[in-house]
C-alpha cells in the first residue's frame, strides 16, 4: 500500500497507545493501575450537563459558525478579561475541537516549510509531531542544569532567522514545573521585539499548588491583543475535567484568527453545538468546581511526594502544578521505553516513557486518579525497581515475588 511519506513519519501518540493497552489488559481481568492518563476523575460539572442537555433536547443541533457560537465566544471573552486582564473582541477568539486542534491550527496558520518553532523540554508529546505535520522544524531546548526550567540564554541561543514561534507550557506537562515570572517576562519582551510568536499553552493554568501562580504572558506586555505576538490557548478539558467534550479556544490577533477560521472550516467545518453548550455552561457556572478539583489534585500530589520519599534511587523535582510528576529513574535504567514496558509487564502499572517528552531516563506519572491507585501504583513501581523494598507484594489477588534482582 502506498501511503503519504509525511503522514507515515508521524509518531503514534504514546499516551493513547498505552491507555489502549491498559484497557485490553483490564478486559482480560488483569489488575492494571493506569498512571499514564492525564484525565481528572471528577464528574462533569452539573452546569455543563444541564446546558448541553438543554441544547440537545431543543432539537436545534445544526452547523455552527466555524469560529464558534457567539454565546460561547462571549463566555471566553469574559474568561479572558477575568483571568488575563485583557478585553478582547469576538474577532480575537476562535473555538476549536479541543486545545489540541487549537495548537495544530496555529502551527498550520503561521508556519511555512522549514520554519522553526522552539520547544522547551520537557514538552508535551504532540508539539514536535504537530510542527512536523505542518512542515516546520521543532527546535528542542533542554535545560543544561538538570532541572525542568531552561534559562533565557539557552532559549535565545536557539533562535535563528527561521524562528517563527516559541511555545510555552506553564504549568508544564509532563513535569509540573511552573516557569519563573522573570523567565516569562524575558521571553515575552524578546518575542515582542523580534516579531516572534509566543504560543502559550495555558490548559493547566489554574491547577497550581502551594500558592504558586502561573502568570499569563499578557502580564508582561503593554501591547493589546491585536498588536501583540502572544497567542493564548486554553480549554475546559483539564480545569473542569471535561476531556471528552473536546472544546478549546484561542485568543490572538484577528488576522490570525481569520486564517485559523478558514483552516477549521475546510477541515472539521465547525465545533459541535452540544459540546459548546457544555463548555459555556462550565464557564458561566459556579467556579468552585475548579478550586475543588485543584485541592483534590494538590492532595494527590502530596501523596506522591510522600510515597517517593521512600523510593531509593529515584529523584523527583516537586511538581508545582498540573497533575503530573516526572521522576528520574536513570539509577535503574537509562532507557525509559524499556522501563515503562518492564513496569507494565512486572507490576501492571501504566506509565509514559520520558523519552516521549524529551527527558530520557524519566517516566511520567499522572496523579489525576484516586489516592488508592497512586499509593498502590507507586508501591508496585518501588517493588519492581527498588531492591530495598519488600520482596513480596499482592497485585490484585495474586502474591508476587520479585525474582529478578
Amino acid at each position: 500500500m502506498r501511503l503519504s511519506k509525511l503522514a507515515s513519519e508521524i509518531a503514534e501518540s504514546p499516551t493513547l497507545a498505552l491507555n489502549e493497552e491498559a484497557r485490553l489488559l483490564r478486559e482480560r481481568g488483569e489488575a492494571v493501575i493506569n498512571l499514564g492518563i492525564g484525565e481528572p476523575k471528577n464528574k462533569t460539572p452539573i452546569s455543563a450537563v444541564l446546558s448541553s442537555s438543554a441544547k440537545l433536547t431543543s432539537g436545534e443541533v445544526k452547523y455552527t459558525p466555524p469560529d464558534g457560537l457567539p454565546s460561547m465566544k462571549k463566555a471566553v471573552i469574559r474568561y479572558t478579561e477575568e483571568n488575563y486582564n485583557r478585553l478582547v473582541a469576538p474577532e480575537n477568539v476562535i473555538i476549536t475541537n479541543g486545545a489540541k486542534q487549537s495548537l495544530f491550527n496555529i502551527f498550520y496558520s503561521i508556519l511555512n516549510p522549514q520554519d522553526e518553532v522552539i520547544v522547551l523540554a520537557p514538552y508535551w508529546v504532540s508539539y514536535p509531531e504537530m510542527i512536523k505535520m505542518c512542515l516546520g522544524i521543532p527546535v528542542i531546548v533542554t535545560p543544561e542544569d538538570g532541572t525542568f526550567t531552561p534559562s533565557f540564554e539557552e532559549i535565545e541561543r536557539a533562535v535563528t532567522s527561521s524562528t517563527r514561534a516559541i511555545i510555552v507550557n506553564s504549568p508544564n506537562n509532563p513535569s509540573g514545573e511552573i516557569y519563573p515570572p522573570k523567565l516569562i517576562e524575558k521571553i515575552v519582551d524578546f518575542c515582542e521585539r523580534k516579531g516572534i510568536y509566543v504560543i502559550c499553552d495555558d490548559i493547566y493554568h489554574k491547577l497550581t499548588f502551594d500558592r504558586n501562580v502561573a502568570p499569563p504572558a499578557y502580564s508582561f506586555s503593554k501591547k493589546d491583543v491585536e498588536d501583540s505576538h502572544i497567542i493564548a490557548v486554553n480549554g475546559v478539558a483539564k480545569l473542569y475535567g471535561m476531556t471528552g467534550f473536546r472544546i478549546g479556544w484561542v485568543v490572538a490577533p484577528r488576522q490570525l484568527v481569520g486564517v485559523m477560521t478558514n483552516v477549521l472550516a475546510q477541515t472539521t467545518s465547525c465545533v459541535s453545538p452540544i459540546a459548546q453548550a457544555a463548555a459555556e455552561g462550565a464557564l458561566n457556572g459556579l467556579q468552585s468546581i475548579v478550586e475543588a478539583l485543584r485541592l483534590q489534585i494538590q492532595n494527590n500530589r502530596d501523596v506522591v511526594l510522600q510515597e517517593m520519599r521512600t523510593f531509593n534511587g529515584a529523584r523527583l523535582i516537586e511538581p508545582k502544578g498540573t497533575f503530573y510528576a516526572l521522576p528520574d529513574l536513570r539509577a535503574f535504567n537509562n532507557n525509559s521505553v524499556e522501563l515503562s514496558k518492564f513496569l507494565l509487564k512486572k507490576a501492571l502499572v501504566v506509565t509514559v516513557p520520558g523519552k516521549e517528552f524529551g527527558m530520557e531516563g524519566h517516566i511520567r506519572i499522572s496523579f489525576a486518579g484516586s489516592v488508592k491507585d497512586i499509593t498502590e501504583g507507586i508501591g508496585r513501581i518501588k517493588w519492581a525497581l527498588d531492591a530495598t523494598s519488600p520482596n513480596e507484594i499482592y497485585i490484585g489477588d495474586r502474591k508476587m515475588i520479585r525474582d529478578w534482582m
